[in-house]
């Protein structure tokens, strides 16, 4: 094979890899690994060629990265290149085992090390607590091909890793065999869980209880110049003019991700509230809302005496230490914070730093609350009468195991704030939206979701997006009834128990590898 047509197939494999998250269908994702799968192929067990075949996937998974992660440039210079770099690393290490066991060992061997542990990577990406940006998962691509992947209920987003790899892995035997039973075996594959989503897609049973829910999208700028360039002169007057729009008769109204700033000095969270908004908003909001309750994201501040009580406490010129935390808070009518929740999973480089003593200049200043803030991750669900909402926070809707921990703890109906100004009218707002999408069907709960700017909108617990959407730029007021549920999916109670079962089966198949190494080596030395 030419060196020209090796650069073509990686090309082609960029493209389809790419497809999911560039606006079109991530079936793609199907046949994305076959190019690779034939460089491979033609390759030797020479260790030039390991080499050579490592050169064309590390080609194959930056590209990948710049296609999709660019935007991230807008918030963070270091980011894409920080993802692209450690993105490629967990990818290569699975087909690399594949491409070095499969000259030297059973097939069937490097298709399992291939599968289980492109799976296991992805999961120990995912859940790390510092180093993660979990964009790129397989099961991520298929966020606008909602009607295909219904079974995420049961699997969760690395069932849909799963289906990916094996459908590659699969249509890559027809080439290499050309028999009846290949082509049988890789139908099967790759649509037996196409059917399966789409009788679960329209045999779905809605719940018959409801509730109302109003979201608000003020489309404040998030940064300073931009701030000015607009001659926003008031951006609390626009909130306040956005809540005339809320209806009676709901049960929250939804404000976006750190909509309240609490400045030191303001006394308790309820006298910040007051004090940002004004007396007359409070007195409006309970007059006008008696039965509603707001959440509204907040930037709060915990103070904790002369001792450090956390890893993430900053120290005051007074000598006293403090964590900063993204915060969601709970209000009634009156004014008062009945809850507040910290978000629990914060974005590297913006809200948590890596090696905070080594890399602290990593920390971001995208102004106001920023840095390395403190961890949350208690799953607080926010109550108003007999309805319980999960209060998540932007960057938490890419974490399915994290998300269903809401339902976990008793939540019918998920809230999602967010603040997707920084990424810029990129495709990076629109992503997570969709993967919204994909949080809905594994919970089965209904999202409702409102961002400072971005998408606003509400989804239901089959992954549609219900009614209009407020799209990038523009403001206003959303209302919609939606579902209120209970029972828990597979996903929500057992979590990614595909990914924990893969590490284990990637394991087991290396110790098997080097047992069947051993063994073939003495039978060759007798």
């Amino acid at each position: 094979m030419t060196t020209k047509r090796r650069f073509i197939l990686v090309l082609i494999s960029v493209a389809l890899l790419s497809a999911g998250w560039l606006e079109l269908s991530g079936l793609s994702l199907l046949v994305a690994f076959v190019p690779l799968l034939i460089i491979s192929e033609h390759y030797t067990d020479s260790a030039r060629d390991w080499w050579r075949m490592l050169g064309w996937g590390t080609m194959c998974f930056m590209l990948w990265q710049a296609a999709t992660v660019w935007w991230v440039w807008n918030a963070t210079p270091a980011g894409p290149v920080a993802s692209a770099l450690v993105g490629t690393f967990w990818n290569l290490v699975p087909l690399m085992l594949y491409h070095y066991v499969a000259k030297r060992g059973p097939r069937g061997l490097a298709y399992t090390l291939f599968v289980a542990v492109w799976i296991a990577t992805e999961h120990i990406y995912n859940s790390a607590e510092v180093m993660t940006f979990p964009w790129l998962l397989l099961g991520h691509g298929f966020s606008t091909d909602v009607w295909a992947v219904q079974w995420y209920e049961y699997t969760g987003l690395f069932g849909g890793a799963l289906w990916v790899l094996a459908s590659n892995v699969a249509i890559f035997e027809i080439l290499r065999q050309h028999s009846k039973s290949a082509k049988v075996r890789a139908a099967i594959i790759t649509l037996v869980p196409l059917l399966f989503s789409i009788a679960l897609y329209f045999s779905y049973d809605a719940s018959n209880r409801s509730t109302l829910i109003s979201v608000v999208q003020p489309n404040v700028p998030c940064y300073e110049q931009e701030r000015d360039e607009r001659n926003t002169v008031n951006d609390v007057d626009a909130v306040r003019g956005l809540m005339d729009e809320v209806p009676e008769g709901v049960s929250f109204v939804l404000m976006p991700e750190s909509a309240l700033s609490y400045i030191e000095g303001m006394g308790t969270l309820d006298e910040a509230f007051t004090q940002f908004f004004g007396p007359s908003f409070v007195d409006m909001y309970g007059k006008n809302m008696a039965q509603s309750k707001l959440i509204t994201g907040a930037s709060t501040i915990r103070h904790y005496g002369k001792i450090p009580a956390t890893e993430t406490a900053r120290q005051h010129r007074s000598g006293s230490y403090y964590d900063y935390y993204n915060s969601a808070l709970l209000v009634n009518p009156e004014g008062d914070v009945e809850r507040i929740y910290h978000k629990g999973k914060l974005v590297i480089g913006v809200e948590a730093v890596p090696m905070r003593k080594f890399f602290s200049l990593l920390e971001i200043d995208l102004g106001g609350i920023s840095g390395q803030l403190g961890w949350g991750g208690e799953h607080t669900i926010f109550e108003n009468g007999d309805v319980k909402i999960g209060p998540s926070i932007c960057y938490e809707g890419i974490y399915g195991d994290y998300f269903a921990g809401f339902a976990r703890n008793g939540a019918e109906v998920m809230a999602l704030i967010s603040n997707d100004g920084w990424w810029g009218d990129t495709p990076g707002h629109r992503r997570l939206f969709d993967y919204a999408r994909l949080r809905a069907i594994e919970t089965r709960r209904s999202i409702a979701r409102s961002a400072n700017t971005g998408i606003s909108g509400f989804i239901s617990p089959r992954g549609d997006v219900i009614g209009e959407r407020l799209e990038w730029d523009e403001r206003g007021v959303l209302t919609e009834s939606v579902e209120l549920r209970n029972e828990l999916t597979v996903y929500t109670k057992y979590g990614d128990w595909i990914a924990r079962i893969a590490s284990y089966v990637s394991i087991l198949a290396l110790m098997y590898y080097v047992a069947y190494r051993v063994r073939r080596r003495n039978h060759l030395v007798e």
